[in-house]
């Protein structure tokens, strides 16, 4: 079953269905990774443009890597190097790299719904790689794909989402995912970082951390980004590393084979203490190489695939 769909903007407007084939592929994609030589033709031909605004280790690279895997030609443009730098609107920047034969851009964009405008401009497929507050479909996606691995499924699951969630657009992604595939989600933080008209939304909400993660089969912690103590979102980084950092303590509030999630980098000793990040019950490396898998995923059904890669 192919996805009728041209782009991936957000994960809120994905039909369940949808999410199944995108994780079922990804996890053939799994195999391929597995392989001695993890080279495939299936993408051979194909033309994709990497179109970031925003500074990216993980998310790039592994969307560069999934390209190269797949065996297709991959473009990086960033403001820097090109002529974005001298002024040039998105318009025209993707309307030249269009005229060149792109299939796909992947973007990322400081500008909530940028890739959605991009995707009005061009017939290629965009993949959406984080919008300023809204998603970052592709985490939700490999976050999805790595609980489904360690529990077995998503549905019934009770899925923490812990931290500065108003600034984050992986907490709505993951929300909107997996609500849709039957998990309950709840966002855990400071009512100073919450979102505005956080009651609209479908999860349940805590500003107590140990009320917020009882009983959860998976917590997700999000990066504190040390910028926003400046503007005064929280009183200081030891008070809220304090009341909402992630230590094996705190861990006992939740299940005992809990999950634990972030989608990096890290700030160990503030949202996450040392030895929760590197316990048995992290999971941090496994999201990393999911991503691949996920994005290899992306670009095979979004460029025409419709067969199981692992017959490659």
């Amino acid at each position: 079953m192919p996805l009728h769909r041209k782009d991936l903007l957000g994960l809120q407007e994905v039909e369940p269905d949808e999410i199944r084939l995108i994780l079922d592929t990804a996890l053939s994609m799994k195999e391929v990774l597995a392989r001695p030589i993890r080279k495939v033709p299936t993408l051979r031909g194909k033309s994709i443009v990497t179109l970031f605004y925003e500074p990216s280790t993980r998310t790039r690279t592994s969307f560069e890597l999934a390209a190269k895997i797949m065996s297709a030609d991959i473009s990086s443009i960033s403001p820097g190097g090109s002529s974005i730098v001298k002024g040039e609107s998105v318009k025209d920047t993707v309307a030249t790299l269009q005229a060149m034969g792109a299939d796909m851009f992947v973007v990322r964009h400081q500008a909530s719904g940028a890739p959605h405008f991009i995707a009005s401009q061009v017939p290629a497929a965009v993949i959406n790689a984080g919008d300023g507050m809204h998603e970052h479909p592709s985490q939700g996606l490999l976050d999805m794909l790595t609980i489904l691995e360690r529990k077995g499924r998503l549905d019934g699951l009770k899925v923490a989402i812990v931290g500065d969630i108003t600034h984050s657009r992986v907490a709505r992604s993951d929300m909107w995912g997996l609500t849709k595939m039957g998990a309950t989600v709840r966002f855990v933080g400071p009512s100073t970082l919450l979102p505005a008209e956080v009651e609209k939304l479908p999860v349940e909400v805590y500003t107590d951390l140990e009320e917020g993660i009882a009983d959860c089969d998976v917590i997700n912690v999000l990066r504190i980004q040390l910028e926003r103590q400046e503007r005064g979102l929280f009183p200081s980084i030891r008070e809220y590393s304090s009341l909402f950092g992630i230590s094996r303590e705190r861990l006992r509030a939740a299940k005992p084979d809990v999950v634990v999630m972030h989608p990096g980098p890290m700030n160990r000793g503030i949202e996450i203490t040392a030895e929760v990040a590197d316990s048995e019950n992290a999971v941090v490396t496994t999201q990393v190489t999911n991503g691949v898998a996920v994005r290899m995923a992306l670009c095979y059904l979004f460029l025409g695939g419709a067969a199981n890669v692992a017959a490659a």
